[in-house]
């Protein structure tokens, strides 16, 4: 890596992940998830450039709903970001890509850009930083770097690059002779054969204005509203919200497809650093290490001549007999049962789900906002009961309902209750009633968590029966 040269991670955080669901979805998608440690996919991606000596704070892209989820799990592990830059929609990963290099460029022409998917998991951190600073090298003069996996078996869920010359003045790092799309198996037995194949990662390391000259020349339309989506942000508490009708107009494309299979100056690095895509439970199986029956086994399980299995259980047991070659996961609300060499397809099912109208495949039990989170314990008609969380020192909106009353019952903690003209304080035990139509606020004015339950009783309990007066989020 050339001397003092910092590189900008940039963690794109826009993926839906339906192929892990249940635990993966829309509203809680797999990055955010704690599938291979103690800590998320994405708090793991952002810990590995966490050196200030060789990287500068991260810039996260992510959608907009994910925003304050983003925020807390790096101040969870204290992170402090440079950016989060807000999607309004997706546009795949060369639009992304672009903002941030036109955001980098802005303020540092030179600046080297380290596109991470926020959702890899990567078990040698050294590797990976030796690769990263071959790929810095070849980067600093104008190449754009790719970073390709030593295949171990014919992998049809992934691309592949054929690599090419060696670079000749950055050792380790080599031309790309050809990109391949994911093949069928006889295609990727015939890669892995040849020796000369490696695994597309998705990551890369270029220059932000060598990126966008190259896209520019590519891809012009999509270069110029990504420009015009920065020039019109506007900043939104810490985030930066891009101009919402240019970016739904940049045209959607992947940066494999936009311009590294396009680009003559497409370079890779080979890079031996315990790499997984998390992209399906069959590859969380593949990542970990199984135990002597061949199990993955994770959360709450017991298996009895079982084989060959990954099995999860979130929230309740899982109990196996007799299986193999499956993956069985079960979360609080659902239960996911596929054979192990169809767990690529979960997301036929995730499809399935939603067209019968299913809330299961978008939504967990568990709901996530900015000031703390709620837990629906039972839905009936006319009502149903949340568990509410409330953060230290957070307060929800100054807030309405048309349709529905709220009985509020203290768990742990304090609360202080706007309801109308009254403020007043709440304690362990104590209860109060909000009527439809009138004003109120729930506030946490401590440094403990407020914990309550939630009754609501009316003719209409849907998320959209509110009205905002002020609210701490920008959501008013």
């Amino acid at each position: 890596m050339p001397d003092k040269l910092q590189i900008h991670p940039v963690i794109l955080c826009g993926g839906a992940g339906t192929r892990l669901w249940p635990m993966s979805r829309e509203a809680w998608p797999k990055q955010f998830q704690k599938l291979t440690s103690g800590h998320s996919l994405l708090q793991e991606t952002a810990a590995r450039t966490a050196d200030a000596g060789r990287y500068a704070p991260p810039f996260i892209v992510c959608n907009h709903e994910h925003r304050f989820i983003v925020a807390e799990q790096l101040r969870q592990i204290d992170i402090a970001p440079g950016h989060i830059v807000l999607e309004p929609v997706q546009r795949n990963t060369a639009p992304a890509a672009a903002v941030a290099a036109v955001m980098l460029a802005a303020r540092d022409p030179a600046a080297l850009m380290l596109v991470l998917p926020s959702d890899h998991a990567i078990a040698d951190v050294d590797a990976f930083h030796a690769a990263v600073a071959t790929a810095a090298g070849a980067a600093a003069s104008g190449a754009l770097v790719t970073f390709g996996i030593a295949p171990d078996a014919p992998e049809t869920g992934y691309g592949y690059i054929h690599r090419g010359a060696p670079l000749g003045d950055v050792a380790g790092c080599y031309d790309v002779a050809a990109f391949a799309e994911k093949p069928d198996r006889a295609a990727a037995e015939g890669y892995l054969a040849d020796g000369g194949w490696l695994w597309n990662s998705g990551m890369f390391l270029f220059g932000a204005t060598d990126y966008l000259a190259e896209l520019e020349r590519l891809e012009p339309d999509m270069v110029a509203r990504c420009r015009e989506a920065v020039a019109g942000a506007v900043p939104d508490l810490d985030f930066d919200r891009l101009d919402v009708a240019p970016f739904e107009a940049a045209p959607s494309r992947s940066i494999d497809y936009a311009v590294m299979e396009h680009t003559a100056r497409a370079v890779v690095v080979p890079a031996e650093i315990g790499w997984c895509d998390v992209g399906a439970w069959s590859a969380l199986w593949e990542f970990g290490t199984p135990d002597g029956a061949g199990n993955l086994i994770a959360g709450d399980v017991v298996a009895v001549e079982a084989t060959g299995n990954y099995l999860r259980g979130e929230g309740r047991l899982v109990a196996a007999l007799g299986i193999e070659d499956l993956v069985v996961v079960a979360t609080e609300d659902a239960v996911l049962v596929v054979p192990m060499n169809r767990a690529q397809d979960v997301r036929t099912l995730v499809e399935a789900m939603k067209a019968e109208g299913r809330t299961e495949a978008e939504y967990h039990p568990r709901v996530y906002r900015p000031w703390g989170h709620y837990h629906t314990v039972h839905e009936g008609e006319r009502f149903q009961v949340k568990r509410i969380t409330v953060n230290p020192g957070a307060s929800l909106s100054l807030q309405m309902h048309e349709h529905r009353a709220e009985h509020w019952i203290v768990i742990a903690g304090t609360a202080r209750v706007t309801r109308g003209d009254e403020v007043f304080t709440l304690n362990g035990d104590q209860s109060t009633f909000i009527p439809p139509r009138t004003k109120h606020r729930l506030q946490n004015p401590t440094d403990s968590p407020l914990v309550l339950i939630e009754v609501q009783s009316g003719a209409y309990l849907g998320e959209d029966d509110i009205v905002r007066f002020e609210d701490d989020y920008g959501r008013a």
